[in-house]
């Protein structure tokens, strides 16, 4: 099932799974922003938080998701161990080295039940905060 779920996910950040985030992500799921210190609960934050990540990952495209084709991210390391993944990530914004991690966990049913990003360095962390706001006001009109 791990090395499903891995698949799945790298099919969905190339824009190939049919209804995206609500297919994979379970309505309970769990996500841990690096610049929030309250877990967000529930799919609709999440998918709300993902895709201002993706977005803003993707150099500010009007997308809610990752567009990895549109964007210097990449993973460049990936350990799987049951229901859990951590892929290790790299990309640029504004010129500055962001480097990172997701760290995923599948329930039985094959979706994500929670979902934890972590990001280095401190100036990374500092511009992404500042990104992520905006693109979050964006998104919410």
């Amino acid at each position: 099932m791990s090395e499903a779920n891995l698949e799945k996910w790298h099919a969905h950040i190339r824009g190939e799974i049919e209804g995206g985030l609500d297919t994979l992500l379970a309505d309970d799921v769990v996500f841990y922003s690096p610049v929030v210190f309250t877990p967000q609960e529930g799919k609709a934050i999440t998918k709300l938080y993902l895709g201002a990540a993706g977005a803003t990952f993707s150099d500010g495209a009007d997308k809610a998701e990752l567009n990895t084709k549109e964007s210097k991210f990449k993973y460049t390391k990936e350990v799987v161990c049951g229901n859990q993944m951590v892929l290790e990530f790299e990309t640029e914004l504004e010129g500055k080295y962001v480097n990172g991690v997701d760290i995923i966990s599948w329930n039985d049913d094959g979706q994500i039940c929670e979902f934890k990003v972590m990001i280095r360095p401190l100036q990374a962390v500092n511009m992404l905060h500042a990104q992520m706001k905006a693109m979050l006001e964006k998104m919410s009109g």
